[in-house]
């Protein structure tokens, strides 16, 4: 986990602008449909350079954590321009999160668990800080269920691990179930099936 924060500190100042294409392409329009929408004591994780910041209501109590300083720093910058008091950020492990157990209503995630080096243990901590009625949701791109597409994006994969840090090849519902989370919904959002929404309980 170390090693990826780092990479992720060193990119951090330039992730907006090679993000910026996907971003406004695909995940825009998905964060300003789904963040609005949620209401409680929210953990964001994985909160980045804070894409999802200014998409939040004043209904929502929000903790956003990562495991990159310099990513958070960024988020930082940005929530200070938003001026939103409902929000607060900190440095935190999905792997280990630093809550007591059933704390949240809602964990959410955006694009996050394609760089967890053990995804399973993450979403066990989800589970673990969800509150017994609560519900976890999953904004991700995840290996698709083409042949094909998969077969390229095998190959590919560990060209994006060493580059950017992120599997594009993660079977990201298989590991939500093995991580202790029920799957309620699973929505195909773009490029096929791999964008995709997961709602999920424990």
């Amino acid at each position: 986990m170390k090693t990826i924060a780092k990479r992720y500190d060193r990119e951090a100042r330039l992730y907006d602008l090679y993000e910026w294409l996907p971003e406004k392409l695909v995940f825009q329009k998905h964060r300003k449909r789904i963040f609005p929408e949620l209401s409680g004591k929210i953990l964001e994780v994985g909160v980045g350079t804070g894409n999802s910041l200014e998409y939040y209501t004043d209904k929502a109590d929000v903790t956003g954590i990562d495991f990159s300083p310099k990513m958070l720093a960024q988020a930082q910058k940005k929530l200070n321009k938003l001026g939103k008091q409902n929000i607060k950020l900190m440095e935190g492990d999905i792997e280990n999160l630093p809550f007591q157990d059933n704390t949240f209503d809602i964990v959410v995630t955006a694009c996050v668990f394609c760089s967890v080096p053990n995804p399973i243990r993450g979403f066990k901590e989800v589970a673990r800080v969800l509150k017994p009625n609560g519900k976890a949701v999953f904004l991700e791109h995840v290996k698709s269920n083409n042949w094909l597409i998969a077969f390229m994006q095998n190959l590919m994969n560990p060209l994006s691990v060493r580059i950017f840090g992120f599997n594009m090849n993660r079977d990201t519902r298989n590991n939500i179930e093995k991580g202790s989370l029920a799957v309620q919904k699973d929505k195909h959002l773009a490029l096929g099936d791999i964008v995709r929404l997961f709602v999920c309980s424990k």
